[in-house]
């Protein structure tokens, strides 16, 4: 196995389907100052570095990007956000948040929740503690949706917090067409408050931060993302549950419509890239 596939994509052992340093947060209902003071420092700390990566050193093509800056800043009080995309590189978050107003960006607040693989984000004492501080949440891949993390997730939607998940599972560093986990579904269908879900397909990621040695981020490339429009799950998950439909159909039912929505915005997100592209060279 290519280093770049070990560092970014393995997957756990069973030995290795556990946290080496225990579960990295406090209770969130009230977290301690001493959590709270951490998270206000590295998060704008990693969001000020966001965005001069991005747009700074980097150029982009965002298009219906006012939709994602709305829904994470300004969405109605309670209402929860679930962001998805593609997983090109192991930069991409951060670095599309750089896509954000800076007050959000500088927000420990307002900023995302998202899953980080335990066996990359989670394996040193310090990782656990700048990442955890930093709202990612370590998943252990293969050990299913009903893991700590994903009640943890749940949790936070309930709370009316915005979540961005990889459904991908990987850093898809092939560009496949893979089938989605079915994690996203458990989200939607479980939240006790049924959340926003926002689809966003963004390509140019991989030239910032190629998944092959040395991994050093570049600069001077572009970035094409393609925002989609809000997808309403409320009438959907309403039915199932008056229907009682089994929770693995559910999930199913939910992906595949996400996963539809992702497959138009990247045929769109592909095309447009490739016309910047051809403007620049010529």
């Amino acid at each position: 196995m290519a280093e770049a596939e070990r560092v970014c994509v393995g997957v756990p052992q069973k030995a290795d389907l556990k946290l080496k340093y225990g579960w990295p947060f406090p209770d969130m209902k009230d977290p301690p100052l001493t959590f709270r003071v951490k998270s206000n420092i590295i998060i704008p700390l990693v969001g000020t570095f966001s965005k001069i990566l991005l747009k700074w050193c980097n150029s982009v093509s965002g298009h219906n990007v006012e939709r994602l800056q709305e829904l994470v800043g300004n969405r109605p009080e309670g209402v929860p956000l679930v962001t998805v995309s593609n997983h090109y590189s192991c930069i991409d978050d951060p670095a599309l948040w750089g896509l954000l107003r800076w007050r959000d960006l500088w927000s420990a607040h307002t900023m995302r929740w998202s899953p980080a693989a335990h066996d990359i984000a989670f394996t040193r004492q310090f990782y656990s503690w700048f990442f955890s501080h930093g709202k990612c949440i370590p998943i252990i891949r293969g050990l299913g949706v009903y893991q700590q993390a994903m009640d943890f997730m749940i949790e936070r939607l309930k709370e009316g917090q915005w979540v961005h998940i990889f459904p991908e599972g990987k850093v898809n560093m092939g560009m496949e067409h893979i089938r989605l986990k079915w994690g996203v579904g458990r989200l939607v269908y479980d939240s006790p408050v049924c959340p926003i879900v926002l689809p966003f397909y963004h390509v140019g990621m991989d030239q910032i931060l190629p998944t092959r040695v040395p991994y050093i981020p570049r600069v001077g490339k572009t970035v094409t993302v393609v925002v989609g429009e809000p997808m309403d799950f409320k009438a959907l998950v309403s039915e199932m549950k008056e229907k009682q439909e089994d929770p693995t159909t559910a999930r199913k039912v939910i992906t595949d419509k996400i996963q539809e929505e992702l497959g138009k915005l990247r045929d769109r997100a592909e095309k447009l890239h490739a016309n910047i592209l051809h403007e620049e060279n010529q």
